[in-house]
């Protein structure tokens, strides 16, 4: 629930043309979040509208055919499915394009329609889309929600960049560094998708798969979770690209954001960034990588074989295979 309102906030702030930082009257807020929700449920059983551009309608879900038609007008058109198989929607402005490790990363700036979700990395036909609007957004509210943490990895970040004044969080030099740091910190979002292109032990159908059959289930947060460890450790992911190239705030960002399953699923990397800040060996976080990821590649193997099963035998019997297999394995089935 504080997730889905802190989306709808955010969502607010970008219709109405906000920043991060600028909160909105509460009143006005919440009958905005009304009308939006009304809204919302009095077309939620229509079917998608065709797109028309320049008298040519498309289907809304043919992102290729859309983005050639955009392209004189440098705007990029997404469309996909996000978690728990949502649709995601966007249009936004091209900034710039790249290649990482072989795989084409697009850069996006300002949005000219978005939904609520506003994942601001994801990978979607071999390519990653970075959204720096919701970057943004994330960034400040993550920051300003762990300022008082007591995480050593996150408050050594906002060290490395000059954020602490008496050791808080100095507000005013966060607004005026907030841009510096989502250029600065893009590459964490970026190599993360390149690790989930480049990984195929548990790829994208093989997710789709157990996220159509059971979503928003623990199992589908697991295997999501696993897949994004997996993506972080892979070779050419982020956490051989930060060792790479000795990205200590970067590092220190990840560790802080870590949480949650990914957190119970990734030990090592807190242990190893603990002794790392001391030493500054990057060496630890590579073995951390190393040991996390053959872990996994053994439960991943696991997910798949347990997937192919699902059509061929009934659900229950799927889901007490992940139990005993996965769930058990983690010992993480009573705690979630």
């Amino acid at each position: 629930m504080c997730t889905m309102v802190l989306k709808l906030r955010n969502l607010y702030k970008w219709e109405k043309g906000l920043e991060p930082w600028e909160e909105p009257e509460p009143a006005d807020l919440l009958d905005w979040i009304e009308a939006k929700e009304n809204f919302w449920e009095s077309i939620a059983r229509q079917p998608f509208r065709e797109l028309g551009i320049n008298g040519t309608n498309y289907s809304p879900i043919d992102s290729n055919e859309i983005n050639a038609a955009f392209l004189k007008d440098n705007l990029i058109y997404g469309a996909g499915y996000g978690r728990s198989m949502k649709a995601v929607f966007f249009v936004a402005e091209l900034l710039e394009q790249r290649r990482v490790s072989g795989c084409p990363v697009i850069i996006l700036g300002r949005e000219l329609a978005k939904e609520m979700a506003s994942p601001f990395a994801m990978a979607q036909d071999n390519t990653v889309y970075i959204r720096k609007e919701p970057l943004r957004y994330f960034l400040w509210d993550q920051i300003n929600e762990l300022r008082s943490s007591c995480r050593a990895s996150f408050r050594h970040a906002l060290f490395l960049y000059g954020l602490l004044t008496d050791d808080q969080l100095d507000l005013g030099k966060f607004k005026n560094k907030l841009d510096y740091i989502v250029d600065q910190e893009m590459d964490i979002f970026i190599y993360h998708e390149v690790g989930e292109l480049l990984q195929d032990i548990l790829d994208s159908s093989t997710l789709q798969k157990i996220i159509v059959t059971f979503p928003g289930s623990v199992i589908e947060l697991v295997c999501r979770s696993i897949k994004d460890i997996l993506a972080d450790t892979h070779p050419e992911g982020l956490l051989a690209h930060l060792v790479e190239e000795n990205r200590q705030a970067a590092l220190s960002f990840y560790v802080g954001f870590l949480d949650g399953m990914r957190k119970e699923l990734f030990p090592e990397i807190v242990q190893a960034w603990n002794s790392f800040e001391a030493s500054g060996e990057w060496e630890l976080i590579e073995q951390a990588r190393i040991t996390r990821r053959e872990k996994l590649l053994t439960l991943a193997c696991k997910i798949r074989k347990i997937a192919d099963e699902i059509g061929e035998n009934s659900d229950n019997s799927v889901l007490q295979k992940f139990d005993s297999l996965i769930l058990s394995h983690l010992a993480i089935q009573s705690k979630w």
